[in-house]
């Protein structure tokens, strides 16, 4: 298994959340978007100019900013 984090997904790769290492409030902000440990998350596209990332969890997507991308661990889900 790779582990990595959520900014180093290419689009179309998943993972599944491992940690989240960010403060409470971030954390919790996250997590009321779906992004909760152990859920699956795809990339979906990724803005130019180091740009947000829109990102999928369930069926809901939503754009993150790169910065707070890279506080989500992930597992890389194999093809």
């Amino acid at each position: 298994m790779m582990h990595t984090t959520l900014d180093h997904l290419q689009p179309n790769q998943t993972g599944t959340i491992a940690t989240i290492d960010a403060g409470a409030e971030l954390t919790g902000r996250m997590c009321a978007l779906g992004l909760r440990l152990g859920r699956m998350v795809e990339v979906v596209r990724i803005a130019p100019m180091r740009g947000p990332l829109q990102i999928r969890v369930g069926h809901t997507e939503l754009m993150i900013r790169r910065v707070d991308a890279a506080k989500i661990n992930v597992t890389l889900n194999q093809p």
